[in-house]
């Protein structure tokens, strides 16, 4: 049983394919090292117009990180809250999104 903040109580388990999981660490992982030679750029006082090229790049891998794990959470987590009738679940993916897509 797992109570939100909403109020609503629900219980739920989060069980992702293992190597979906993986690949989408190691999306995490490059976006980490991309922001930091991103840093190291500016350190070094590389032009601005390489530095936004970069920056919209690692804004880029993050919005197709993040739907990845949409997908993700869709065909698992989502699946299983329909098959128990969890609304509150759906409404959590409700607000995830609607704070994601903003």
């Amino acid at each position: 049983m797992h109570v939100h903040e909403h109020g609503l109580a629900h219980s739920h388990t989060h069980t992702h394919d293992p190597d979906e999981t993986k690949r989408i660490l190691n999306r995490l992982s490059r976006v980490t090292g991309h922001i930091e030679a991103i840093k190291r750029m500016i350190a070094d006082g590389r032009d601005c117009s390489e530095v936004l090229i970069q920056l919209a790049a690692v804004r880029s891998a993050l919005n197709n990180t993040g739907i990845l794990i949409l997908q993700s959470h869709l065909s698992s987590c989502i699946v299983e809250a329909v098959k128990e009738n969890d609304m509150g679940e759906l409404d959590e993916l409700n607000k995830a999104m609607e704070r994601y897509f903003k």
